[in-house]
């Protein structure tokens, strides 16, 4: 005890136990190393509890390429990382501890109960096992540097614990009960570390159009189409295949947060407050495929209200919302309608356009953009270029992927590489 702190010393201290920071204490110790893991919240693996809506969507199937081209957020980086625990890695993971796994679509990885409190569970009694100290309720102040070095860090509380390396895993901004609160920036710029433009990623979308403001559409959920976002010059920047879902103030579902990023992005880059978007409803047949549909049907049920005609077709709201927007009585038949108006149909079918006008708050966001500069990481160990014994992992890093499986792989990836990085540095240097 010094001027009332106390002195611990632990070969490597890991902050923050959500699914990178749990990953980074085990593989630490795994690799040899005294590990103390705190965190300031009551519960550990409190993120991991909810992903993939309560089931821990743990990883992706995916080859490396599809697996980065999914992380558009410097996802090039992950090639170091995945040379050292991969998507693979992970699934052999989880089940050599006992949790089996299944594939669903899209390549994602479940448990087969489809329980995330087993993931956290398990994760936790493997971390006890390899007598990992954890500290819960334990708020960090500052994590603390000498000539260069990392040297431990000092709690709220004032106490000082000595180590020879620290991994900051705390995460970004999203999802802050969490305990995801941008703790980990300061300590970062304290070190010198740049932290780039944070910004809400895979979020809901908002519009101010009439139809959203009204309620028109809202609940309504769209399977199997394609989302697209154009900039201002009428250039499309991205598009999504997939489901989608109307609410009170936009979009939602998962090919909205995939495309939230690049709204963001144009936004600022152009300088506007709207982006327009796209819904193809059949992405896989042209507009004209549509058109010839339309008036086949008319043929085949002329007596027929147009409404009955075309049930099933489109979801029935979207259908009454866009014969109102084309002119055409749906009570009426088809006999009545013009080829033009039909057309006209089958284009709103094809390309529904619609402006959004911004993303619900970071808070609100499921990931956070922006973070460490990757450029100042060395990948292969995730330590700092800056400031040796330091390292990163996780969401306070400037990397993103979309959720589906990728977000956490990058997640346990770099938490596995930075708990063997600094491992590997620690008793190396000892």
């Amino acid at each position: 005890m010094e001027n009332g702190r106390c002195f611990f010393l632990y070969d490597v201290i890991v902050i923050g136990g959500g699914p990178s920071g749990l990953m980074a204490a085990i593989s630490a110790s795994e690799h040899g190393c005294k590990v103390l893991l705190v965190d300031k919240g009551d519960k550990l693996g409190r993120k991991l509890a909810i992903s993939g809506g309560g089931r821990c969507n743990v990883t992706n199937r995916m080859d490396e390429k599809e697996l980065i081209a999914h992380i558009p957020g410097n996802g090039r980086f992950m090639h170091s990382p995945f040379s050292i625990f991969n998507n693979e890695d992970i699934i052999e993971f989880f089940e050599k501890l006992g949790i089996k796994l299944k594939e669903e679509d899209r390549g994602r990885m479940f448990p087969v109960n489809d329980k995330a409190s087993t993931v956290v569970e398990t994760l936790l009694q493997k971390a006890q096992d390899l007598k990992v100290q954890m500290w819960t309720n334990t708020p960090v102040k500052d994590v603390l540097y000498d000539e260069g070095k990392a040297v431990g860090i000092k709690l709220s509380n004032g106490k000082v614990i000595n180590s020879k390396a620290v991994i900051i895993a705390v995460g970004g901004k999203s999802v802050p009960y969490t305990g995801s609160t941008g703790d980990g920036y300061p300590w970062a710029k304290n070190a010198g570390h740049t932290i780039t433009d944070l910004f809400p990623t895979e979020v809901p979308l908002t519009s101010h159009e009439p139809f959203i403001k009204k309620k028109l559409l809202q609940g309504l959920s769209l399977r199997d189409v394609e989302l697209s976002v154009i900039n201002p010059k009428g250039k499309t920047v991205i598009q999504h295949e997939g489901d989608m879902l109307f609410t009170h103030f936009g979009i939602s579902g998962p090919i909205a947060l995939r495309c939230s990023q690049y709204v963001v992005k144009a936004l600022k880059k152009f300088a506007v407050n709207q982006i327009e978007m796209n819904i193809d409803l059949f992405p896989h047949k042209s507009g004209e495929m549509i058109f010839q549909e339309l008036i086949k049907i008319g043929k085949e049920c002329e007596k027929k209200s147009i409404k009955n005609c075309l049930k099933g077709y489109i979801p029935d709201r979207l259908l009454v919302f866009f014969l109102e927007k084309v002119e055409i009585d749906g009570s009426g038949t088809f006999a009545n309608v013009s080829n033009e108006k039909i057309r006209h149909l089958a284009m709103l079918i094809k390309k529904f356009s619609f402006t959004v006008n911004g993303t619900l708050s970071i808070e609100k966001a499921f990931v956070t953009g922006g973070g460490v500069s990757v450029k100042e990481i060395y990948p292969k160990t995730m330590q700092s270029k800056l400031m040796s014994g330091l390292y990163f992992c996780g969401e306070v890093l400037d990397i993103h992927g979309y959720t589906g499986g990728y977000n956490i792989t990058v997640a346990f990836s770099t938490g596995y590489t930075a708990g063997k990085g600094a491992a590997e540095s620690v008793l190396g240097s000892s």
